[in-house]
């Protein structure tokens, strides 16, 4: 009996482990350490986090404009719109999930955010420095942002912080019925 109940217990451990490394929630072990700087656009740069919970305190700039938790993909998302393109938002709180308003319809200004909000799909086609906002999952209920940083073809790389080393993803789009579909089940818009 003792066999089967740590058999079943492995198989658990296993799957866990498999789903984490599948969505990105398991961050393997890295040379880099919390804080280094591994990537950037635009001059803006994104930093390590090392495991996806983990919080270095709260970036805030020098006017008192809140950023988010260091080095979580909100604050990298919302450093990059205030250094970049100047901009801030008016609610400078919430979880990367709470970026997509679900009330509004495509095309419509997010007064959250101060930006204009596009479904998945959507009639318009994804930009470059677009917001990407993925929903949560059950290893991550709070979602996750990322900017768009390039689109080639049918296909957009995006850049994101606090996805362990790993700070460039390739997604696939399509476009059918005059709307533009990003191919990924996660995505909100």
């Amino acid at each position: 009996m003792k066999i089967k109940h740590y058999a079943y217990l492995l198989i658990c451990v296993i799957m866990v482990c498999a789903v984490g490394l599948w969505t990105g929630n398991i961050i393997i072990k890295s040379d880099y350490v919390t804080g280094q700087v591994i990537d950037s656009i635009n001059g803006v740069y994104v930093y390590y986090n090392g495991d996806v919970d983990n919080i270095s305190g709260r970036n805030v700039t020098a006017t008192g404009y809140n950023l988010g938790q260091k080095y979580q993909c909100v604050e990298f998302v919302k450093r990059y719109y205030y250094e970049y393109f100047n901009h801030q938002m008016p609610d400078s709180y919430g979880n990367a999930k709470d970026f997509f308003d679900s009330k509004l319809i495509d095309g419509q200004n997010n007064a959250k955010r101060n930006l204009m909000q596009y479904t998945n799909p959507s009639k318009t086609k994804s930009e470059e420095s677009d917001i990407l906002i993925f929903d949560g999952t059950v290893f991550n209920k709070y979602g996750h942002v990322a900017i768009i940083s390039k689109i080639t073809g049918n296909k957009i790389e995006i850049i994101q912080q606090n996805k362990g080393a790993k700070s460039r993803q390739k997604i696939s789009f399509t476009k059918k019925d005059g709307k533009y579909k990003i191919n990924s089940k996660r995505v909100l818009g």
